[in-house]
């Protein structure tokens, strides 16, 4: 089972940035920033695969990048211009199978990092 930490949730205002680490075991095929705000259900982010292909949500629109380091077992999420809609617990996963996590299912989770964004 591969083990997810998430780090760099923290409260930001309105237009910020911030950079959200997951430090893993091993980084798998498929590697993602899923979000939870209140209420809501689960939402991907952004997924990065083996070979650097990203993939964002729609109401990124360009403010969020992805990424990785293989030799450290890191995968990041830089965020910037901040919106209070942003607020959420944001999750690091990680799926094998390329095909099922183009439907936004991962078999691996991390426990979460908070962010805040007020206005």
């Amino acid at each position: 089972q591969v083990q997810l930490v998430e780090s760099g949730g923290d409260s930001a205002q309105t237009g910020g940035s911030l950079r959200l680490s997951c430090a893993a075991s091993v980084l798998t095929l498929c590697m993602g920033w899923v979000r939870q705000a209140p209420g809501k259900g689960r939402e991907t982010v952004a997924r990065i695969g083996s070979g650097g292909t990203t993939w964002y949500a729609d109401f990124v629109e360009g403010r969020f990048t992805i990424s990785k380091d293989d030799a450290k077992n890191t995968l990041f999420l830089e965020m910037h211009s901040l919106k209070p809609e942003d607020t959420a617990m944001y999750y690091c996963a990680a799926e094998t199978r390329p095909r099922v996590c183009v439907r936004g299912i991962f078999s691996a989770w991390g426990q979460g990092t908070q962010v805040t964004v007020s206005s």
